[in-house]
């Protein structure tokens, strides 16, 4: 049994240069949404499985690589390409040499999928739906089956997802959507940026069958809303190593917190201090559990009482939820 079931249905393998005083020094690593989702959960104290298709020799390779971090891996093992990406990063900048989005997941091996993922969230407190590395690994409707089929576990479902699966998993129904406010323009749910304009569309997508919405807004505070109203969440300001993964880290974090017994309220602070945490580190998903909980005590949130005072100041004031403090900072060694 797993505290978190993840489904992360095509991982990809990532090698990324990087500069060194005596040359390149090349990193090999496991990637992608679903992997940072679980990597910083293991970070966090908690453990996971990953549901997942492997393909070929990258999925070969992948398989030891997240056994080796300590994520438990139920997986469907096929022959074909795999996902994977090689990056140079010896400028400072990412530049990609080459990126592969795998072969498509064919209809056998998703329904093994499916029903791997089915079994592991029978046993798990939260199950996270992550999207694959591409667009037709497969079909959207996967995620409004797995969402609607999840709704009879005790699991809560968090999903982190744009466009059409977006939209599939809303129609299975889900407890906690996460969404980015570029997601939420690229996809017409919105006209503009506005906080206006995003309190409405997350009025819509909690109306459509999201319990909770949380908006995230780049550098600016993030949104949620919940059964009680909007709350605007603000994670302490640290300088930035690299962006890439501080919404997956977030995800995680909140999916921590409910898996531990939080409410969202509470669970979505310590999301704001994983994301936080993550921007300063130039691995993905990555982070001290000591540090995390420490940056918890930092973030701060304010009720939006209506779209009205949405835009108004209001004086911002620190809340720290106790639920789960105690059992994070447990002394488990981190891996």
């Amino acid at each position: 049994m797993s505290d978190v079931t993840v489904f992360a249905p095509s991982p990809t393998l990532t090698v990324t240069v990087e500069d060194h005083p005596f040359g390149a020094e090349i990193h090999v690593h496991a990637g992608g949404q679903g992997v940072w989702q679980a990597r910083m959960l293991l970070r966090l104290g908690l453990s996971v499985t990953m549901c997942s298709v492997l393909t070929g020799e990258t999925g070969r390779v992948l398989r030891h690589l997240l056994q080796d971090e300590g994520i438990a891996v139920s997986a469907i093992d096929r022959e074909g390409r795999g996902s994977a990406y090689v990056h140079d990063r010896r400028a400072g900048e990412r530049v990609s040499i080459a990126d592969e989005e795998g072969d498509p997941i064919g209809r056998h091996d998703l329904d093994e999928l499916y029903g791997m993922t089915l079994k592991e969230a029978l046993a798990s407190r939260v199950v996270i739906l992550s999207g694959p590395s591409g667009e037709s690994a497969l079909p959207s409707d996967t995620y409004r089956r797995l969402a609607a089929d999840l709704r009879d576990t005790d699991a809560a479902v968090v999903v982190d997802l744009a466009g059409e699966r977006l939209a599939a998993a809303i129609d299975g129904g889900v407890d906690v959507l996460k969404v980015s406010h570029e997601e939420l323009l690229q996809d017409g749910l919105i006209s503009n940026v506005s906080t206006h304009e995003i309190l409405r569309a997350m009025r819509a997508l909690r109306d459509r069958g999201a319990a909770v919405v949380v908006v995230t807004r780049s550098s600016d505070p993030l949104i949620l809303l919940d059964e009680s109203g909007f709350l605007e969440v603000r994670p302490p300001q640290l300088q930035v190593a690299d962006t890439h993964g501080a919404g997956d880290s977030l995800v995680a974090g909140m999916a921590g917190g409910i898996a531990r017994g939080d409410t969202a309220r509470a669970a979505v602070e310590l999301g704001a201090a994983a994301g936080a945490l993550n921007i300063t580190r130039h691995g993905l998903g990555s982070g001290d559990r000591e540090a995390i909980i420490r940056l918890r005590e930092k973030v701060t949130s304010r009720p939006i009482a209506d779209e009205q005072s949405a835009d108004i100041e209001q004086p911002v004031t620190g809340r720290v939820s106790p639920d789960g403090l105690a059992a994070l900072a447990d002394p488990e060694d981190e891996r």
